[in-house]
């Protein structure tokens, strides 16, 4: 969808944030020109950018230059577009063979990051999500060790860790001294990943919002919302609204 649909889709139904996906089919992508960026920033109106959304991945590929300008591209853009961050992957190993754990793949992600981490542009930061080959709490955080600059973080993707069969407290607890960002969502099985309705599917979100509060956690609750890669899912506003309704029946009750 147009930047501009986006934006006011989520001011009519009370989402105040945008993470703003970074790819060649994207409105906004780092080959974006500099009349783009400043076009898309008017876009957003009053929608926050949270993030830029990027496909880098830290621990894949040979040569640590080529990451590494990749990400202060996409650094770049996410000052241009006012963005608090880059969202990045590991994308070490294949989709058959996660290496979650390997040792050599962390030292790799933390040098490229921590390579970055000091010629970042404004307040940009770096996160790492819980994603592909570093699925769990334990492997970013491992990585995020490893870097130890306050610039590089960590998102929480709840499905992933869980996936990998890591219990939620485990994850928190292990994310704790990193996290930077949330992403909530639902999905009907642990092997279907189809998005539903939050509260409608398998992923332990009390769970989470139960680790959640007990970390002081205040950053952003991202709703992630794939239809793009699972047509056969909801159109987008309803759940929008459902799913506001759904974390202010949930969190507000706390506050």
């Amino acid at each position: 969808m147009p930047l501009a649909e986006v934006a006011a889709m989520a001011a009519r139904t009370g989402w105040s944030g945008l993470e703003l996906r970074s790819a060649p089919d994207e409105p906004i992508h780092t080959g974006s020109p500099w009349a783009d960026r400043v076009a898309a920033r008017a876009d957003l109106g009053a929608a926050t950018p949270v993030c830029v959304a990027s496909y880098v991945r830290v621990a894949a590929g040979s040569d640590d230059g080529d990451v590494v300008a990749a990400l202060l591209a996409e650094a770049g853009l996410a000052a241009d577009l006012g963005a608090g961050a880059v969202r990045v992957f590991a994308g070490a190993g294949s989709p058959d063979g996660p290496v979650d754990g390997d040792p050599d793949a962390a030292r790799l992600a933390a040098r490229r990051l921590r390579a970055a981490a000091d010629s970042l542009p404004g307040d940009v930061e770096l996160w790492l999500e819980t994603h592909d080959s570093h699925a769990s709490g334990a492997a970013v955080a491992r990585v995020l060790d490893l870097v130890g600059h306050p610039r590089v973080r960590a998102v929480w993707d709840i499905a992933h860790p869980w996936g990998w069969g890591e219990p939620i407290p485990v994850t928190a607890r292990l994310l704790a001294p990193h996290l930077a960002h949330v992403q909530i969502k639902d999905q009907r099985s642990a092997a279907d990943r189809t998005p539903v309705r939050l509260g409608t599917g398998v992923l332990p979100l009390t769970a989470m919002f139960d680790a959640l509060g007990g970390l002081g956690y205040h950053g952003w609750l991202s709703l992630e919302w794939e239809r793009k890669w699972h047509p056969s899912a909801e159109p987008l506003e309803a759940v929008l609204v459902a799913g506001r309704e759904y974390l202010q029946s949930r969190l507000l009750p706390h506050r």
